[in-house]
């Protein structure tokens, strides 16, 4: 299954509950954040190891695996509003970060491109 393809099965499924006039861009941004604040509620407090064992019981699995989807749908919503075609998009800002990140200079650090020279 594609990018695409995913994009069309959550146009198709908002479009057979007419809620077109409810998915506008800000609507939208702001369902996608509300969506993102609850992964991350399943994360924090955690430590680092914990964050690391989340998936590895059932339960933990799939309430990760739904917050995860959940972004990934608004997201996908968002880029068909707005006719952004995702995989361009990703290909586009990678060319960015490879000029941004060098591997020379950000292999291994967790700093912002501004900071690496």
């Amino acid at each position: 299954m594609t990018i695409d393809d995913l994009r069309d099965m959550v146009t198709e499924f908002s479009q057979r509950r007419d809620w077109e006039e409810f998915h506008t861009p800000k609507n939208l941004v702001m369902a996608l954040t509300g969506e993102v604040g609850e992964l991350a509620e399943i994360f924090q407090w955690l430590t680092p190891e914990q964050s690391q064992a989340v998936c590895d019981d059932e339960q933990g699995r799939v309430k990760v695996e739904h917050e995860i989807a959940d972004v990934l749908m608004y997201l996908l919503r968002l880029a068909a509003v707005l006719d952004i075609d995702l995989a361009a998009a990703v290909q586009t800002k990678l060319r960015v970060n490879e000029g941004r990140y060098p591997v020379e200079l950000a292999r291994g650090r967790a700093a912002k491109y501004s900071e690496l020279g």
